[in-house]
């Protein structure tokens, strides 16, 4: 299985989590409730259900921009995520971020299945105010996936038996994903 956080590559994931939280604040500023985040930039481009959304952040020289979906559990309306793809400050990795609600069972991480295949679980690694934010690096495997997929879904947990599935449109990923500067 390739799972995004695999069981094999869990220790060299856990070592790239500590570069996440030292360089996480690379890209946009996502504020406001997870069903209703809204990123602070301005929207340069749409790729089907992806938007690309640029801005310069305070102390940075130049613009950033991030592609992004906000998504809503259909039965489920206070369950909402901020799906977001960025490029590090020094263009040497790309992110996976997602921004969940407070509320969610954060030991269970959050779950990823695309068009049917389970992908594995991701952890989360810090909460604020706004909500706890899942980050994984795209590496080849994963971000292949999303490029090819047509349709995700991210699994969080209210309790450890509870998961609620929350569709992500993958229409317009990898053309996004080609667009993100």
């Amino acid at each position: 299985m390739n799972y995004w956080l695999s069981r094999t590559g869990l220790s060299r994931t856990l070592a790239k989590v500590a570069v996440l939280v030292a360089i996480s604040c690379a890209g946009l500023s996502v504020t406001g409730h997870a069903n209703a985040a809204q990123p602070s930039g301005t929207v340069k481009s749409t790729h089907g259900a992806w938007s690309i959304i640029c801005d310069t952040p305070a102390g940075a020289t130049s613009e950033q921009c991030v592609m992004m979906q906000n998504v809503v559990a259909e039965d489920r309306p206070e369950m909402g995520l901020s799906v977001v793809v960025l490029r590090t400050a020094d263009n040497k990795a790309e992110i996976l971020r997602v921004l969940a609600p407070l509320g969610v069972l954060l030991p269970n991480g959050l779950g990823l299945n695309v068009d049917g295949k389970d992908i594995g679980r991701a952890y989360f690694v810090r909460c604020f105010q706004d909500g706890c934010y899942a980050e994984v690096i795209l590496e080849k495997p994963l971000l292949d996936t999303l490029k090819t997929g047509t349709s995700a879904t991210f699994i969080v947990f209210q309790t450890p038996e509870e998961g609620i599935g929350i569709p992500v449109d993958l229409k317009g990923f990898a053309e996004g994903f080609a667009a993100l500067p």
